[in-house]
């Protein structure tokens, strides 16, 4: 039978990455005990359990910049701490495009890294000192970004990828993490602290400050109440927040990713994670193409798509799995229904990366065996950054609509959001990170005017 608490402290709703986070924080940096997270599912096991496993601190604005710095400095100390438990590597993000010289991403780095004068590196002959990605330990990767602009030099540290390549941005300060390990390391830690994790589905919360949490248990339902309350609920978010009255500015688009035994060798294992910037229309037979433009359900497969399919090394350096995936979905979705996979989608992604990864196409029809698909839903805001701070009701808080960066936010968003629940100072540049910023018309109109916040 589950013990079930009466009051607490601090109720967060949401186990997943940054639920956990924030319960971390409030444990381990602010002695908060009386701590109790909420889910009606395990720990972890919904779009955390999705996750790229990815992180990195490029970003083309310098808050987001700050956030995801102070993100990956958290993530460090853990592996430090743990003894490398996180499996933490730093190949890299590397941006690719087939444009000479596109002068609007350099801009867009230069002022994404406006606070780290000099990290910005051109590379415009092959006799250049550019240093090689490697999936080696993060504390011997450099920082910084490296921008290369010689097809020879491009040619010679990636091969495999196809010779129109003209431009190549290499983000240092990125690589992969072991997700469901960050997440057990702080679940043990907050767990020690005397923090509890409760099975339960919120049902209603009343009241405020304190708050009256109506819960569904294996046992029935159960009243708790608490002091603070943190709406960490991930896909779910504005549910939470609809309990209190509120609305939220977000919406779930569901993202989908594949991941197989690259038995071709087709992706060199110390490739750094790959995003293609450019926007493609997949090849197709005509007979294929006449009859996707037939159906209003796969007619987008024969236009244009957007630029971001992305490609990385799956799993330990000697291994052979790779991972693969398309942000290609614009429509908001249900997350309350079964995951919409679509099973065009394997082929969809693989034509996509096939354009900058030639060796891919032999996969295409035939998949090897033990391959997965799989997707999640990513909470966002239109601008897409995320949603950590205050509500309008006093004594509630939001760490959420983390979008497709959960994982390598959540230290932050977690860190940001136990020091607003605990009343402490946060940095300046996270209030922007809050519901405030919509009210901030000079910053919501150059957020527009960029477009989405990231890939």
């Amino acid at each position: 039978m589950t013990d079930i608490p009466r009051a607490a402290e601090v109720a967060v709703i949401g186990a997943g990455s940054v639920g956990i986070a924030v319960a971390y924080s409030l444990v381990r940096r602010h002695g908060v005990r009386d701590v109790v997270l909420v889910d009606a599912l395990e720990p972890m096991s919904l779009t955390s359990a999705q996750s790229g496993e990815n992180y990195r601190n490029w970003w083309p604005h310098p808050t987001m910049t700050a956030f995801t710095d102070a993100s990956i400095d958290e993530m460090e100390a853990i592996d430090r701490e743990s003894g490398g438990r996180l499996n933490m590597t730093r190949g890299g993000y590397a941006l690719v495009t087939r444009r000479e010289r596109p002068a609007d991403l350099i801009r867009e780095l230069e002022r994404g890294y406006a606070n780290s004068p000099g990290s910005i590196r051109l590379h415009e002959s092959c006799a250049t000192s550019y240093q090689p990605p490697l999936r080696g330990p993060w504390s011997a990767a450099p920082g910084g970004v490296d921008v290369l602009l010689e097809r020879g030099l491009i040619r010679r540290h990636f091969p495999s990828w196809a010779d129109d390549v003209a431009t190549v941005i290499h983000v240092r300060r990125a690589g992969s993490i072991s997700a469901p390990q960050l997440g057990q390391f702080m679940l043990e830690r907050l767990r020690a602290g005397g923090a509890r994790v409760l099975r339960a589905r919120v049902r209603a919360i009343d009241g405020g400050a304190p708050f009256r949490l109506e819960l569904e248990t294996e046992e029935g339902v159960r009243q708790l109440q608490a002091g603070r309350i943190v709406d960490a609920a991930g896909p779910f978010v504005r549910d939470i927040a609809a309990m209190l009255g509120e609305d939220l500015p977000v919406r779930c688009v569901f993202q989908q990713k594949i991941a197989f035994e690259d038995r071709q060798g087709a992706v060199p294992r110390q490739m750094p994670f790959t995003i293609d910037l450019d926007p493609q229309t997949l090849a197709w037979s005509e007979e294929d193409r006449e009859l996707l433009a037939g159906d209003p359900a796969t007619r987008y497969l024969v236009e244009p798509l957007r630029g971001g399919v992305h490609c990385r090394p799956d799993g330990a350096p000697q291994g052979r799995w790779i991972k693969l995936g398309w942000a290609c979905n614009d429509a908001a979705t249900d997350p309350h229904g079964e995951p919409p996979l679509d099973p065009q989608f394997p082929d969809t992604v693989l034509r996509g990366a096939s354009r900058l990864h030639p060796g891919l196409a032999a996969n295409l029809g035939r998949l090897p065996r033990g391959a997965r698909h799989y997707g999640g839903w990513y909470a966002m805001t239109d601008e897409n950054w995320p949603l950590i701070g205050p509500l309008a009701t006093p004594g509630a808080f939001v760490a959420g609509a983390l979008s497709g960066f959960g994982s390598m936010a959540a230290c932050a968003a977690g860190s940001l959001c136990a020091a607003w629940v605990q009343g402490e100072r946060v940095p300046v540049w996270a209030r922007a990170l809050g519901l405030e910023r919509h009210g901030d018309a000079a910053l919501m109109a150059e957020l527009v005017a960029a477009g989405r916040g990231s890939l």
